[in-house]
């Protein structure tokens, strides 16, 4: 049975932190700015919720400093609305949560909180696939760049008598049909269940909002900047087990629990949970980083899931070949188009 995985990112400030490799997906978050701000400002009656205190939560917030600007870009929107309805916004309470995984360095998170902040601060462990707080409790749920996490890789990709078993591959973009299918209902079932739980916890009117990485309605998962940058990952672990640096055996054990959705597969997904009204969906275009920029993205995102399976030994000569091929293949990289999904939700009275 696949289990539960955790994507932790590297914590503290070292030379692969996260802190100091996240530049791509702060770029998502600056191109919501606005979104978020007409979100507050046209879809959310502030009036109408009867807490005195306004809660906010970032799911997957990680360890900054990307999840600190999300959350003030919703906090200048708030005070900006109450005070445009006469409001004196410095009597705006406002609790913010930062959920991310147990294993998350939360230490380092509140150690970089911002010393000006206008908000509580409260961390919240835990996966965002399941429920994390009280019923009609949070007025905004936020979430960047973590919701194309699978709760664990599909059953079926990783057992060896199943028709999907992903042998000698990675990932389902550049596998068989079954492979792809199993993928994609991992991310509906996980959706639903994160869906599920944010029904029971958002209160009557409340906004969630979420950028992720995706791909673009009818576009293959081949043609997804994202899904060949994971496939290239995978061409350089076949290469070490090509050259028994590592085992053939490691190599078909594993999978990285991923998935680029479409607008029209989220939109659906919505659709079924039936709880949630579609307020703004879109396609962000995102202009793609350099090579070295996206290898150091990926070693602060990923190095703790390749030290756990392949050991810490192999770690440098592969984020090192990653490097490597990412420069070689900038030419099939360039002509695809690197895209972020924005979706907003309200949680309507069903």
């Amino acid at each position: 049975m696949a289990k539960s995985v955790a994507f932790t990112v590297n914590g503290g400030d070292s030379l692969y932190s996260y802190s100091k490799n996240s530049t791509f997906q702060r770029k998502a978050i600056d191109a919501a700015k606005e979104l978020i701000n007409e979100a507050v400002f046209e879809r959310l009656d502030t009036e109408s919720f009867s807490s005195s205190a306004f809660r906010v939560t970032d799911l997957g917030c990680s360890v900054g400093p990307n999840t600190f600007l999300a959350v003030q870009n919703i906090v200048d929107a708030l005070e900006q609305k109450y005070q445009s309805q006469g409001h004196n916004s410095q009597l705006l309470e406002l609790q913010v949560f930062f959920n991310d995984h147990a294993f998350n360095d939360f230490n380092e998170l509140f150690r970089s909180l911002p010393a000006d902040r206008r908000y509580y601060a409260t961390g919240v462990p835990g996966s965002f696939h399941s429920r994390l707080f009280p019923k009609d409790f949070l007025h905004f749920v936020y979430s960047s760049y973590a919701l194309q996490c699978l709760s664990k890789v599909p059953e079926e990709v990783a057992d060896i008598n199943s028709p999907a078993w992903n042998k000698g591959r990675i990932y389902y973009s550049n596998s068989e049909d079954q492979v792809v299918k199993a993928y994609e209902a991992q991310y509906a079932k996980d959706m639903g269940c994160l869906l599920n739980a944010r029904a029971q916890e958002i209160v009557c009117g409340g906004l969630m909002a979420f950028v992720v990485p995706g791909r673009p309605n009818g576009v293959p998962h081949t043609q997804v900047f994202s899904n060949k940058v994971v496939e290239l990952i995978g061409s350089c672990l076949m290469d070490m087990a090509n050259k028994g640096v590592i085992s053939e055996e490691k190599l078909d054990s594993f999978n990285i629990p991923l998935y680029m959705a479409s607008l029209d597969e989220v939109e659906a997904i919505v659709k079924a949970n039936g709880c949630f009204s579609i307020e703004r969906m879109e396609n962000l275009t995102q202009e793609q980083p350099q090579a070295n920029v996206i290898a150091s993205t990926l070693r602060s995102g990923m190095e703790g899931m390749f030290r756990e399976h392949f050991g810490d030994e192999i770690v440098d000569e592969f984020f090192d070949s990653l490097r490597k091929k990412l420069e070689e293949s900038s030419s099939v990289l360039k002509p695809l188009t690197s895209i972020s999904l924005f979706v907003l939700l309200k949680r309507t009275g069903n």
